[in-house]
């Protein structure tokens, strides 16, 4: 590796950033195993694989890439899928391991196809209810667990089966596990250089093996090189092509959403754009060659990026790092690691559950647009207790019938519906002619055509980052905005943050009835915006704002 390809002055911050990445991503790679009913050494080879390949292939320079709770899920209900239609985990692995590959084969093809440039559309009711309710299949899949119990593998048995939780309960994996989520939360206080979750592992195993609790354990996980996984794989029964089908394409969207949203957290802590075509491609090799080798999906891992940008990482070696970390500690700490008892990473796993459940959506449930909320709830409802292919798909399919239904309305009301415009490329209105000539350089005025609903939100957020940065003030025209959906409120809840960031005041003009209502029931307005920056008139907006910067 030469200079021209790699700049050494980033090598000690990528070795430091890797290596805390690999080590938050440790006791995860393991409870997710655990998790997916495959066990932790499919975990770690999950983390392995796609660790370093979607590093070395994907296109955010700072991404740590490995297992995460909503793949995880998804695997979990392939996992019982399979064992429920061939009878046990052995015959099942060929259908297993065909739907991983294939899901990273449909990555890679998302990516050639620029399939990125459509993720965007997804409302944000559908993320939220899906996502919540990925958070609550973890937790209520840890409870037995937790409690030093086997677990029903589905969550609708679990809540049938709970009084079993009260009356035979180990009190002794209980103690362990409640340890685990107390040194999670606490040790944060005590200390930040090392990550919470591999102390709250160390301290409850140990405690544990010391005090010869009897306690169910992970058990003997294999040291050395994984071996290829290949056998039956071109002898699946014609019975399970929908069932690969149908988990292979909700792991490679779901991993491709959950990839892309971490990328974006990315590139805001580094400043830097990352390539979502080439990101995509990136995971599904990762994915691919996990598959291939017997280990779980994965896909850009939150925490893991953020701590690896954090301790210094800036180029893909921090990414490669971390996985080649996780890869020597399989070759050495392997057996180990066996004695880490279940109910520890229970513990770990329920905080993890809680931290995906989305609050915020849930906390504007009585007060974001009625129709939101029940697309909300009836995926997160479904996803919980139900299909997680279905619960994406009726999402999908109420939230574009609920569009059209709105579009309709707003057409009969003779509204104008069309694209969200900026003010580049157009000529300004009458109205500002003579301000926008003389204030150009400090001021934006922001158009809004139309309703601004999910379809739009990605465009608008794109349109607001590209705001020249001498820029002192932007005002909104909200005049012929009829309608504001959730993902439009979150979407311009976020633009304003950034605005607020760098400095940039942000002024609303002619609010419709629905728009004010709607920002502030989520209290955008007064707390983000000020009641003093919001007028009726876009005249008494460029008074206050003459005085205001002394123009």
């Amino acid at each position: 590796m030469n200079s021209k390809i790699y700049d050494f002055k980033y090598l000690k911050g990528d070795l430091t950033g890797g290596l805390v990445a690999g080590v938050v991503a440790l006791p995860l790679a393991l409870a997710f195993g655990v998790q997916s009913g495959l066990g932790a050494t499919a975990g770690l080879y999950g983390a392995i694989a796609v660790g370093i390949f979607a590093a070395i292939f994907g296109g955010t320079t700072t991404q740590a890439s490995g297992p995460t709770g909503p793949m995880t899920v998804v695997s979990a209900a392939l996992v019982a899928g399979a064992i429920e239609l061939t009878g046990s985990l052995e015959a099942a692995m060929p259908i297993i391991i065909v739907t991983f590959l294939l899901g990273g084969v449909f990555q890679i093809i998302f990516g050639l196809i620029n399939i990125a440039g459509y993720v965007k559309y997804f409302p944000y009711p559908v993320v939220s209810g899906f996502m919540s309710g990925v958070g609550l299949i973890i937790i209520i899949l840890q409870l037995f667990p937790f409690a030093g119990l086997s677990s029903a593998k589905s969550t609708w048995l679990v809540m049938q089966d709970l009084p079993r939780l009260i009356t035979d309960f180990n009190w002794q994996a209980l103690a362990l596990g409640g340890l685990t989520v107390l040194t999670y939360y606490v040790f944060p206080y005590i200390s930040k250089a090392i990550p919470s979750a591999l102390v709250a592992l160390i301290v409850a195993t140990l405690i544990g093996y010391y005090l010869k609790w009897d306690v169910p354990i992970i058990g003997e996980i294999p040291s050395g090189l994984p071996s290829l996984q290949v056998d039956g794989l071109f002898s699946i029964d014609a019975s399970a092509y929908s069932l690969v089908a149908e988990y292979a394409l909700v792991l490679a969207v779901l991993g491709s959403i959950d990839s892309l949203l971490t990328s974006v957290i990315a590139d805001n802590m580094t400043k830097t754009k990352h390539n979502s075509n080439r990101e995509l491609i990136g995971q599904g090799i990762g994915n691919s060659i996990a598959a291939i080798f017997g280990g779980i999906p994965g896909a850009g891992a939150t925490k893991g990026t953020v701590v690896n940008i954090n301790s210094g990482g800036r180029t893909r070696v921090s990414g490669t790092i971390h996985g080649l970390f996780l890869l020597a500690v399989l070759l050495g700490l392997g057996k180990l690691a066996g004695y880490i008892p279940l109910s520890v990473l229970a513990g770990l796993l329920i905080p993890i559950g809680f931290k995906i459940i989305d609050t915020k959506g849930l906390k504007h449930l009585l007060v974001v647009p009625r129709a939101d909320a029940v697309v909300l709830v009836i995926v997160l409802l479904i996803t919980t207790f139900g299909s997680l292919i279905q619960a994406v798909g009726i999402g999908l399919l109420l939230a574009s019938l609920l569009f059209m239904k709105r579009a309709s309305d707003i057409g009969e009301k003779g509204m104008e519906v069309g694209t969200i415009a900026g003010f580049d490329g157009e000529k300004p209105w009458q109205d500002e002619v003579e301000f926008y000539e003389k204030y150009k350089d400090k001021i934006y005025i922001k158009h809004l055509y139309g309703p601004l609903f999910f379809g739009f939100t990605s465009h608008f957020q794109d349109e607001i980052k590209n705001i020249p940065e001498q820029i002192k003030a932007l005002i909104i025209r909200m005049d012929r905005v009829p309608y504001i959906d959730q993902s439009g409120l979150y979407a311009l809840e976020n633009a304003v943050l950034d605005l607020e960031q760098r400095g940039v005041k942000v002024l609303l003009t002619s609010l419709q009835e629905q728009p004010k209502d709607k920002l502030v029931s989520i209290d955008i307005v007064p707390d983000l915006i000020s009641e003093e920056h919001i007028f009726d008139e876009i005249d008494t907006a460029f008074d206050y704002l003459k005085a205001k910067f002394s123009l």
